[in-house]
């Protein structure tokens, strides 16, 4: 991802250290409790479900071992801090309509729409459902032609609506959040949950 100059790497570390410190005032059943995480006191190991993986963070350094991106990691810890356990009422909302989502959030939606459009130009409908399947999405009925949900975290599931292309209009796409999302992640990171997503879209779709 394009995340990488010096500066930006010592603001993450800084960002990573202040999450693994607030964390780690509190208990692993707690944790687990709000979060929808596994907490397996027997290994002193949260268990945390992302997209098609299972990731395991060792307590007390929250430390993940698998390979991860550095920004999901610490998206899973800002995750795990925020969570406070509400339940969503499945109504969707934009990036735009989070909290403070007004400019940074507003800009992301648009951003998407055009990423999508790039991304899925010139796939057929069969292609675009095995690409969002392989990453764990779940499908749904709505108005759109494919609803794909992908399960980004325990409690935050991440919207993705299609159309495919027809004879006026290229295929598009729009990305969308449950309306407790606010109660899981700032609006920074869920935009980097958003970049995460097209980014693994991207990565399906060239291994098809």
């Amino acid at each position: 991802m394009e995340y990488r100059n010096q500066t930006e790497n010592r603001a993450f570390q800084e960002m990573l250290q202040a999450a693994v410190k607030r964390l780690q005032n509190r208990s692993g059943e707690d944790i687990a409790a709000k979060s929808g995480a596994v907490f397996h006191s027997s290994r002193n190991v949260l268990e945390v479900p992302s997209f098609h993986e299972v990731f395991e963070i060792q307590l007390p350094e929250f430390y993940i071992s698998s390979d991860i991106d550095e920004w999901h990691y610490l998206t899973l810890l800002h995750y795990l801090d925020m969570a406070d356990g509400t339940e969503g009422s499945q109504k969707l909302i934009t990036f735009g309509n989070l909290k403070d989502g007004l400019i940074r959030g507003t800009r992301f939606d648009r951003t998407a729409e055009q990423k999508l459009e790039k991304l899925l130009q010139d796939k057929d409908p069969e292609k675009i459902q095995k690409a969002c399947k392989n990453l764990g999405a779940e499908f749904t009925e709505t108005k759109a032609d494919l609803c794909a949900v992908f399960p980004v975290l325990p409690r935050y599931p991440v919207t993705l609506k299609i159309w495919f292309a027809d004879e006026e209009f290229p295929a598009s796409g729009k990305i969308f959040l449950q309306d407790h999302a606010d109660h899981y992640l700032s609006v920074e990171d869920a935009v980097t949950v958003g970049e995460i997503l097209l980014q693994k879209l991207s990565e399906a779709f060239s291994s098809l």
